[in-house]
C-alpha cells in the first residue's frame, strides 16, 4: 500500500454530497479543484499507510466533530469559490 493522505478521500465524499444539493456553485473542473484544495489546506492531514490506519482513520470518520470539521472546510471554500472563481484564468 503506498502512502494516502485519507484526508483528501474525506473532503472529496464530503463536497460530493454538498454539492449534489447546491445550484449556485460552478462544478467545473477547475472550480472542484479549488474548492479541494482550500478545504484541505485548512484541515490537518491524516496520512495511512497500512490498511490497518486506512480502516482506523475511516472509523475516525464516524465521530461528529471529524465530520464537522470538513463539513465547515468544505462549506467556506465553496462559498470563497463561488464569490471568486478562477475557471476563465489561464494555467
Amino acid at each position: 500500500m503506498l502512502i494516502k493522505n485519507y484526508m483528501e478521500e474525506a473532503v472529496q465524499n464530503t463536497m460530493e454530497e454538498i454539492l449534489a444539493r447546491r445550484e449556485d456553485v460552478c462544478k467545473c473542473e477547475r472550480c472542484l479543484m479549488d474548492i479541494k484544495a482550500l478545504a484541505l489546506n485548512h484541515l490537518p492531514p491524516k496520512y495511512v499507510v497500512t490498511r490497518k490506519g486506512y480502516v482506523y482513520t475511516k472509523v475516525n470518520e464516524l465521530v461528529n466533530q471529524f465530520k464537522a470539521d470538513i463539513t465547515v472546510a468544505v462549506t467556506k471554500a465553496l462559498q470563497v469559490v463561488r464569490d471568486n472563481p478562477r475557471h476563465d484564468e489561464e494555467g
